[in-house]
């Protein structure tokens, strides 16, 4: 077991498990192997386009970071980032004229599993579930990292012009994270009022001291629409790094996170993985947005549009983005496999607190930003949409 390298700006500790994969991405070899389902290639992406489809992973959630903080360091920099896509189980990463696609597939049972698929057009595609792969300019933290228990880490670090991270310490993102420390390393594409954000931005030596920036000039790097001032956008299935799916992919890597935690902790006490984990499916702590935020892609709608809903029409995935990321303030990956897999004992102590938090009965400071009306919405959908939630 070891701290590999993955996709831009995020790290997997990968854990061999013993038994089937039960992955996305395991699936879909399956299929392949039994004849069900031929990858197509093409000269300019490999397989990415084919295993995107075939994963049912939109191509309008691409993000693109050009930090070298991933196996393929050397093709990675501001002219040539890494794309990056994913749904509710998994993570694809692609970078122009790389050997390699890297993949993130959740599996219920084992957590994270860590792929590899070699971009030759042999038709024998193959995706290898990752044993030895070692990343050398892999960054952690020991302490925010739990032994033994897969882990994304999406980060935020200032890279040189080259995109080069040397003597930075990448920073954690979540949903607590201030917008002022987000994306370092990252293109945003979208508006956001005055909101700072530290996308699009290169210094002079690299640097995660946050709280001790060099002078930045802002106007270049804050409200982007357009990037193809900044590189060839055409080698890419989008030109777009929408701010919505960036701020989508930091929750879901952080609940994905504490749900494997949880798993992988089955003999502790429930109250010591659970509690985190409800906090972060509630946005517990998660800073209030100071203006409107909107995407330059058509992620927002097709997120939202995936449902399920409540017979008054509200879903989990209604995007708010004025004041807040979502206008229900829990997470849809309540609905998710690993959620519904975890080990009883947490599953029903995370219920209880929804419960207690949603009904009023836990009135606690932690909680004081859901409203009476949200509370009660969540109650309701949860009742509709989620049958096994205890009334």
């Amino acid at each position: 077991m070891m701290l590999r390298g993955f996709f831009a700006g995020i790290f997997l500790l990968t854990m061999t498990a013993a038994g089937f994969a039960s992955d996305p991405v395991a699936e879909l070899q399956q299929k392949i192997k039994a004849g069900a389902i031929k990858l197509e290639f093409d000269p300019q992406h490999g397989y990415l386009s084919s295993i995107l489809k075939n994963l049912k992973i939109p191509i309008s959630s691409q993000t693109l970071v050009f930090s070298k903080t991933s196996l393929q360091t050397e093709r990675i920099s501001p002219a040539t980032p890494r794309a990056m896509y994913f749904n509710d189980d998994v993570y694809v990463a692609w970078v122009p004229e790389g050997v390699l696609i890297e993949i993130m597939s959740v599996d219920p049972r084992a957590g994270s599993a860590f792929y590899v698929i070699a971009q030759e057009d042999d038709g024998k595609p193959l995706f290898e579930r990752s044993a030895g792969h070692e990343c050398s300019v892999c960054h952690y933290h020991t302490e925010a990292v739990p032994r033994f228990v897969p882990r994304l880490l999406f980060s935020s670090v200032l890279p040189d012009a080259t995109g080069n991270v040397e003597g930075a310490f990448p920073i954690p993102t979540t949903d607590e994270s201030p917008f002022s420390e987000r994306w370092g390393g990252w293109y945003v594409t979208g508006t956001h009022g005055n909101q700072k954000h530290l996308g699009n931005i290169t210094v002079k030596t690299p640097a995660s001291a946050f709280g001790n920036l060099p002078a930045i000039d802002f106007s270049r790097s804050s409200n982007v629409t357009d990037l193809k001032s900044r590189f060839d956008t055409t080698k890419y299935l989008s030109p777009h790094s929408d701010i919505v799916a960036l701020m989508v992919l930091a929750h879901q890597a952080e609940v994905h996170n504490l749900i494997a935690f949880a798993s992988g902790k089955a003999g502790a006490a429930p109250r010591d993985v659970g509690e985190p984990l409800v906090k972060a499916m509630l946005f517990a702590g998660a800073p209030p947005l100071t203006a409107p935020i909107r995407g330059t892609s058509n992620f927002a709608a097709e997120f939202a549009g995936q449902g399920p809903r409540d017979s008054h029409g509200r879903s989990l995935r209604d995007l708010d983005l004025k004041t807040r990321l979502f206008r229900y303030p829990l997470s849809y990956l309540i609905y998710s496999k690993p959620f519904n897999e975890m080990p009883e004992g947490i599953k029903a102590y995370v219920y209880r607190r929804l419960r207690e938090v949603l009904s009023g009965e836990d009135k606690s400071p932690d909680f004081a930003y859901l409203s009476g009306t949200d509370r009660t919405a969540l109650l309701e959908i949860l009742h509709e949409t989620k049958p096994d939630f205890p009334r």
